[in-house]
């Protein structure tokens, strides 16, 4: 019997398994079942969640570890409206997304109105680029699909796939692929300048930014700040670029109005602002224009152009991050910095603003959880009052070690971030940490932890009000309107689901139940019973 031609999902799930992607998520309707059969014959397992939404994030977490586009497959109308969330976040926090939605074939759609709607209109807002899938050009489309998503800065890239397009046979063509650009320094009198301002700064300051996660300068950024003793803080997402306990590390920056109060000083204090890779779409208002480039020597390695006005440079250089630093390194003394001591102080006042020793409450929490459980745990955070003291508290040896949505600040992402994390890498520990309203967003999503297997943590902090929003209420002076509901019993939702449940209400139980979930053989929820008010003057 002579082989049929592959169909145009054939030609697109094998350009994606030729990226790197070996896993794909969403939940399949009749629209979109033969692209899940393409991505399944071409080694691309198809994992079925119970939202939309909370397969993007799986997909993303997945896209943490192994580096390939994440895939969320949607089927058309509902389907693709349950994407938006996760698919704007894929946008603002630079996450390369390939989103797969079915639709029905133009003529069908000229008569046949029943869940039929304009894919494109609505994704191209939040995507990099959208694109209908032809039956001919469905190996181009694909590669380009591919290579904008994966370009500096990433983000998601939609295609929608008419039924009969993606069931058409096509002869196997010659592939063409976009080849990458080779990374480029700058030359000439900028760099210059750049030699001259870091060989007269005797108080420069880093800020290291998320450009970072995707250019593999890590090492590179690592020797040129050692090399010059320049102090640095990240922004949330960069935390772990370079490991937070080395001596020149100030901690991540971003949502934290206590942490600013220390950072902010010390950066009008620096005598250079050095922007590594740093994206301000992650930081607050707090952190627009805090320096006048008129009056402050500012240099800005970006992967493009920043138009964003957070802040300004006197030097913008859109580059390679290692290859201009090694250029900029190449010849340039080295001398003391900060003869004063500043930074160690900042240090020190940081950590006294956010100690480890409280007998419980959030931050008690955090600590205990952080001591209890190994270095090379990898966590997720939710959005909400409990991810700015995380992301302040939780130190990171490794970049990614702890993953947030950190420019859209979306709930509901932290427990199906672990589920996916946990898929990439079932041999190290992986925790979330949600607040009580975040996990009830997603808390169907355990029926998928139980179905995937392995021993994920969801550690849940449980106050029964939107905290973040409560406290934001009590500044303003208003009253208690709309942020309390009803006290749960959440590990109870995690036996029912087929895990294990459990509730602490101190550190001892806290610990305990972390060492019983570390060697469970199925995922554990974790309901840490913690005071209202908590949070005031901590974040």
């Amino acid at each position: 019997m002579q082989d049929l031609p592959p169909r145009a999902a054939d030609h697109l799930a094998q350009r994606l398994y030729d990226a790197g992607c070996r896993h794909a998520f969403g939940m399949p309707g009749g629209e979109v079942l033969t692209l899940v059969d393409a991505l399944e014959q071409a080694g691309i397992t198809f994992h079925l969640a119970k939202h939309e939404n909370a397969a993007g994030f799986m997909a993303e977490a997945v896209h943490h570890r192994d580096g390939a586009p994440a895939i969320l497959v949607a089927t058309l109308g509902p389907g693709a409206m349950n994407g938006i969330n996760v698919v704007a976040n894929a946008l603002q926090d630079r996450v390369p997304m390939i989103v797969l939605t079915g639709c029905v074939d133009a003529d069908e759609a000229l008569t046949y109105t029943h869940q039929v709607m304009d894919h494109a209109q609505v994704y191209r807002s939040i995507t990099k680029g959208t694109f209908r899938l032809t039956a001919e050009g469905a190996d181009v489309i694909a590669d380009k699909a591919v290579s904008l998503a994966t370009q500096l800065r990433p983000g998601p890239v939609h295609i929608d796939v008419p039924i009969s397009v993606a069931d058409t046979r096509v002869p196997v063509v010659k592939r063409r692929r976009l080849t990458k650009a080779a990374p480029v320094a700058p030359e000439g009198s900028c760099v210059e300048k750049a030699r001259r301002w870091v060989a007269e700064a005797e108080q420069p300051l880093a800020i290291v930014g998320l450009d970072v996660l995707y250019d593999d300068s890590h090492c590179v950024v690592r020797a040129f700040l050692e090399h010059f003793g320049i102090p640095f803080v990240t922004t949330y997402k960069a935390k772990g670029v370079v490991p937070e306990d080395h001596p020149l590390c100030l901690g991540g920056a971003g949502l934290s109005p206590l942490a600013d109060t220390y950072l902010i000083p010390l950066a009008e204090q620096a005598d250079l602002i050095l922007c590594l890779g740093y994206d301000p779409i992650e930081m607050r208002p707090g952190w627009r224009e805090i320096w006048d480039p008129d009056e402050k020597r500012v240099i800005d390695i970006s992967a493009v152009v920043n138009d964003h006005y957070m802040h300004q440079a006197g030097l913008n250089l859109v580059a390679d991050t290692s290859a201009t630093l090694e250029a900029i390194a190449k010849g340039t003394p080295a001398g003391k910095t900060w003869p004063g001591g500043e930074p160690e102080m900042v240090r020190a006042a940081l950590a006294a603003a956010f100690p480890t020793n409280d007998d419980w409450g959030p931050a008690g929490v955090i600590a205990e959880t952080r001591a209890a459980l190994p270095p090379e745990t990898l966590a997720t955070a939710d959005s909400g009052a409990h991810r700015i003291l995380l992301s302040q508290m939780w130190q990171c040896t490794e970049a990614r070690g702890l993953i947030q949505s950190s420019a859209l600040c979306t709930m509901g992402c932290a427990v199906p971030m672990a589920i996916g994390l946990k898929l990439a890498e079932p041999d190290r520990p992986v925790i979330s940490f949600s607040g009580d309203a975040g996990f009830l967003m997603v808390a169907g999503e355990l029926s998928t932890a139980a179905e995937m297997g392995g021993n994920p943590i969801f550690l849940v902090f449980v106050d029964a009000s939107l905290a973040l929003i409560e406290l934001k209420q009590r500044q303003r002076q208003m009253g208690n309107r709309g942020v309390d509901f009803d006290h749960h019993d959440f590990a109870a939702m995690g036996r029912a689901f087929g895990g294990y449940g459990h509730t602490v209400r101190n550190r001892a139980e806290l610990r305990a139940a972390l060492g019983a979930a570390m060697t469970a053989d199925k995922f554990t929820v974790i309901a840490a019973e913690i005071d209202r008010g908590g949070y005031d003057g901590r974040i």
